[in-house]
């Protein structure tokens, strides 16, 4: 999640204590969307994987220790949610991926010299602890998307939206990945202040009978397929507040978050991620990274990542929702002038994407008193993609 805490669930108590770090990216069930949307401060250009099978079970402990792992590429180490305009990480993130037949695996490793965590109960809050989070968006019009998030002791949260909240989206939280596992490893000790941890692993399997049942294409993918998946990583900067109990037993004491010298409350988290945002808002999928599915088994061969030309009017039309959302939030209606929206010329994505482009400018674009649908053509002829006020593109 980015740094808003809105989903309302029952209170929590916990040793480190926490207090809702503004903007986090879920937001009361009741806020309208009504309101200047913030547009990604960076080019569309997300990072890309090839996620390649693994030809023996994988057991889910958080060792990593199988040949599959060692022949599985890591990701980029993660960057700040808003990319290289803010400071890099304090500490090193990186993940892997594989999968099977049954299962998508994923596999992180967090580097941290003071492992804690608190959060013992399922589907609580768990990014008011440090965490690593995955979003999974597999037919990638931004709705119907999974989200988990887990701390060091293997504590989940897992829920799913119909449509991020920017569109009043809401979170379905005793919505459950059935039959997923998870596996932790702490390189150092748990919830001990004075001594250097070096880091955390997480290992987790997740089946594709869960996956797919808000995926609307296949599950398992097929090969050359590609989902939109980004991972996130949550990090509170703390101190070390001495207790009377942590004296007599000779400890050093308790992490407390650093708070805010006027406010009295926690300072924003960190928020670090696979693919940057832009945003400080996990919950913009169009800036997800992209993963291919091969059908290779890692370790015999190498395959490509191979850009969709799809993806290039995808990204145009999202600029189309950008400004028709803020224009509505200005005016309160929508228009089809595209002068009014500041997008005369065609909105470029960035990367590979670039080439992509073609000629599909600009939309068709049909304007109604409560709404507004805007369309380009897809390459080669086949057909044409549409956005709906939602937000969605199919």
């Amino acid at each position: 999640m980015t740094r808003q805490c809105a989903v309302l669930l029952a209170a929590l108590f916990f040793v480190v204590a926490c207090q809702p770090a503004p903007q986090r990216a879920a937001r009361p069930s009741g806020q309208s969307a009504e309101r200047t949307l913030p547009e990604p401060a960076i080019p569309f250009a997300p990072r890309t994987y090839v996620a390649y099978r693994t030809a023996q079970p994988i057991k889910v402990d958080g060792r990593l220790d199988e040949p599959a792992w060692q022949a599985a590429a890591w990701t980029e180490d993660f960057v700040d949610i808003e990319g290289s305009a803010r400071p890099a990480p304090r500490f090193r993130t990186r993940a892997r991926m594989l999968w099977d037949s049954t299962n998508l695996y994923i596999a992180a490793e967090l580097a941290e010299p003071d492992v804690w965590a608190t959060i013992t109960e399922r589907d609580a809050v768990i990014f008011r602890d440090n965490d690593f989070e995955v979003f999974i968006d597999p037919d990638g019009d931004t709705h119907q998307y999974y989200e988990l998030e887990v701390n060091a002791l293997g504590t989940a949260w897992d829920l799913l939206l119909g449509k991020p909240y920017r569109d009043n989206g809401h979170a379905l939280n005793g919505w459950d990945i059935h039959g997923f596992q998870v596996g932790t490893q702490v390189d150092g000790t748990l919830n001990r202040p004075g001594d250097v941890d070096r880091g955390w692993t997480v290992e987790l399997a997740l089946p594709w009978a869960a996956l797919g049942e808000a995926a609307d294409t296949p599950a398992p993918p097929r090969a050359g397929d590609q989902w939109r998946i980004n991972f996130s990583r949550v990090e509170w900067r703390t101190r070390v507040e001495p207790t009377a109990r942590s004296a007599r037993r000779g400890e050093v004491g308790r992490y407390i978050k650093l708070t805010d010298s006027t406010t009295g409350r926690p300072l924003p988290e960190d928020n670090w991620v696979w693919s940057p945002q832009g945003v400080v808002n996990m919950h913009y999928p169009e800036m997800w990274g992209l993963v291919q599915f091969s059908s290779r088994v890692a370790g015999q061969g190498t395959e490509a990542f191979a850009p969709r030309n799809v993806d290039a009017p995808k990204w145009m039309l999202r600029a189309v929702y950008y400004r028709e959302q803020a224009f509505h939030a200005r005016r309160g209606v929508y228009t089809e002038n595209l002068a009014q929206l500041g997008l005369t010329a065609a909105p470029r994505p960035g990367g590979p994407w670039a080439s992509l482009v073609g000629r599909p400018w600009p939309p068709i674009s049909d304007v109604t008193p409560h709404g507004y649908e805007a369309s380009l053509p897809l390459p080669a002829a086949a057909g044409r993609l549409v956005l709906t006020a939602d937000g969605a593109i199919r």
